[in-house]
């Protein structure tokens, strides 16, 4: 874990604004910070994170009118960053990630909700972006973008009872399967893998709100290592507040696992402030995914989505007018 980032929070606790990020193990910068704001998106990626949520604590979304208010602090004075961090003047408040997977579905992190009681304390937001250049980001969202917890669908988080990893060890799967208190409107699920798995050096993306920024799209990221039981390690530009991020197939924009653990996050400069860490793009320990695989089973499939053969039903059919047809001879040859 970042112990920079933990002792910034700690320190401010009393003041009580914002819950503690969630850091499952740090997340950072593999090569070049590629980052991008919504507004830099193109249309389809603008689509996919259109369904992509932050979620927070329910005392930092307020009512106020017919919006809400969203809580948040300026990312650079909280964490006592270097003047030319990118992202420094921009807010944070978000404390995890999630997305949209049914019409009232979402998909995150083990760790990012705990209980049941957390889950209903949490409320999940959409459209919490800089939606245009020049512009601040978003943080009075309309009713209709919050959404609060009805329930735990499915939940697993390595170094709990009934996890096979010793306690306190978080390591293989990592998810949890959220509904919500009513159906998503104006959004799309989205799809996830159900077919052949990654493999070592495809290309990756992932989309969420890192430290609780407002939502950023990382990509020219590739898996590293496929091997690990119920997840993959990657080279993806996280942080703590990504974790439940939905990463995707570069190639398919399928989701294909949920981003949970990495790197350090941040180091003190010699200067007296904070920068973020930055590696190698072969470098550094990497990131975790929790493969999908771990959990697509209990996510309803969509509409027109092509069920697998095991799952196609096969009922009596009446062959009895069916007349056979003599077909024409012919020799196939197999070189």
């Amino acid at each position: 874990m970042k112990n920079i980032v933990k002792n910034t929070l700690i320190a401010a606790a009393g003041v009580l604004i914002l819950p503690v990020l969630s850091f499952a193990s740090g997340k950072s910068i593999y090569g070049e910070d590629d980052r991008k704001d919504f507004f830099q998106m193109s249309g389809d990626m603008q689509a996919v994170a259109n369904s992509v949520v932050s979620m927070w604590k329910s005392a930092s979304v307020t009512a106020e009118g017919s919006d809400f208010k969203l809580t948040t602090m300026n990312f650079g004075d909280r964490l006592n960053l270097c003047p030319d961090e990118k992202f420094r003047e921009q807010p944070i408040g978000a404390f995890c990630s999630g997305s949209l997977v049914g019409e009232d579905l979402i998909l995150t992190a083990g760790h990012c909700i705990k209980s049941e009681a957390q889950c209903l304390d949490t409320k999940f937001v959409f459209g919490y972006g800089v939606m245009r250049a020049g512009a601040e980001a978003v943080t009075t969202v309309p009713s209709a973008n919050v959404y609060g917890c009805a329930k735990v669908v499915k939940r697993f988080l390595g170094g709990e009872p009934g996890s096979p990893f010793p306690a306190g060890q978080r390591l293989g799967a990592d998810y949890a399967l959220i509904q919500l208190d009513r159906k998503v409107s104006g959004r799309k699920p989205l799809a996830v893998n159900r077919g052949a798995a990654l493999k070592k050096g495809d290309g990756i993306f992932v989309i969420g709100h890192p430290v609780g920024l407002p939502v950023k799209l990382a990509g020219s990221a590739t898996v590293r290592d496929f091997s690990k039981a119920g997840y993959f390690v990657a080279d993806l530009d996280t942080f703590g507040g990504n974790s439940g991020s939905p990463v995707f197939n570069t190639r398919t924009k399928k989701i294909e696992g949920i981003l949970v653990r990495g790197d350090e996050d941040f180091l003190d400069s010699p200067a007296g402030c904070t920068t973020m860490a930055t590696y190698e793009q072969t470098g550094g320990r990497g990131e975790d995914v929790t493969k999908i695989s771990e959990i697509s089973a209990t996510i309803p499939r969509l509409a027109g989505e092509k069920a697998a053969p095991e799952e196609i039903e096969v009922r009596d059919v009446d062959t009895s007018g069916i007349q056979p047809v003599e077909a024409a001879s012919r020799t196939l040859s197999f070189d």
